[in-house]
């Protein structure tokens, strides 16, 4: 499933990285530390490699 905003696209990268060891989890924050603690490294993937062309900075929740 693809990203729906830049924000969104950006918070996985940063959880993505975390992940895989790139940076430490204690300077995630938000939603990418929440993306980090309930997400495979498959699926953060997913939403980090989804292209920007046309995409919101962000989306309102449905809440």
């Amino acid at each position: 499933m693809p990203a729906k905003s830049r924000a969104q696209q950006k918070a996985a990268g940063a959880a993505l990285s975390a992940k895989r060891g790139e940076t430490k989890v204690s300077d995630l924050q938000g939603a990418s530390k929440d993306m980090y603690d309930s997400m495979s490294e498959d699926e953060l993937e997913d939403f980090a490699s989804t292209d920007l062309d046309g995409l919101p900075d962000h989306v309102e929740d449905d809440k």
